[in-house]
């Protein structure tokens, strides 16, 4: 296996941050109550990881290790600050609903953990891809909780679009569920999303322990 595979395997399946390290437990279980908010936070988040990765590979040959966690906080920190401004200035709407979210982009362990433990020992391209697939494989899982979310507790699927394309994306909201669906409350609060998310790692952890099972019984079988 090379070792880009490897990353792909490591960030969307074996080590994803949030079904196996379980980091970034904050943003995942608060900003996750819709697919369009947890899409938005995981794709900027992505964002960050990439460029903080891609920034300490190469300046890890140049950076005391003394200061070295100062160092890649600070850029992670001018990261987060750049994309706050960004999305504060052309998606204003989004940029009310994410809320203190964005900046605490800066404290996320999943970001300074790749830092440390991927960026700051490969070259660039190794460490930019490792920040991509990382952050992939948390968008997805946030995704895929926010969607749960909204639809069990709304009935809906990418409410909230016309946060990013205006008024006119409120008509591309998918109803899922008849329009007098009253919703599951207990959905889009923190229980929900302890529900959810525990309920992913317990099917992360049966498809493991599946394929587990297969390969005991072939290696049995030959």
């Amino acid at each position: 296996m090379s070792v880009y595979q490897e990353i792909i395997r490591n960030g969307l399946w074996k080590q994803n941050t949030s079904l196996v390290q379980i980091l970034g437990l904050c943003p995942l279980l608060a900003i996750s109550n819709t697919t369009v908010n947890a899409l938005s936070l995981g794709l900027a988040t992505t964002l960050v990881m990439v460029v903080a990765n891609g920034s300490v590979s190469v300046i890890r040959a140049v950076v005391p290790k003394e200061i070295r966690i100062a160092v890649f906080i600070l850029i992670i920190a001018a990261l987060v600050t750049a994309i706050q401004l960004l999305v504060n200035a052309f998606v204003h709407p989004l940029y009310l609903v994410l809320g203190i979210f964005l900046p605490l982009i800066t404290t996320n362990c999943i970001v300074l953990a790749r830092c440390e433990a991927f960026a700051s020992k490969n070259p660039l391209l190794p460490s930019l891809f490792d920040g991509l697939m990382m952050g992939v494989g948390l968008t997805l899982v946030l995704t895929v909780l926010g969607a749960v979310r909204e639809i069990v507790g709304q009935g809906t699927l990418f409410s909230g679009l016309d946060l990013v394309f205006g008024p006119v994306a409120r008509d591309w909201v998918i109803h899922l569920l008849p329009a007098d669906y009253p919703g599951l409350l207990v959905a889009v609060l923190p229980p929900g999303a302890f529900m959810g998310l525990g309920l992913l790692i317990a099917t992360k952890n049966w498809l493991d322990a599946r394929r587990e099972a297969r390969a005991q019984m072939a290696v049995h079988a030959a």
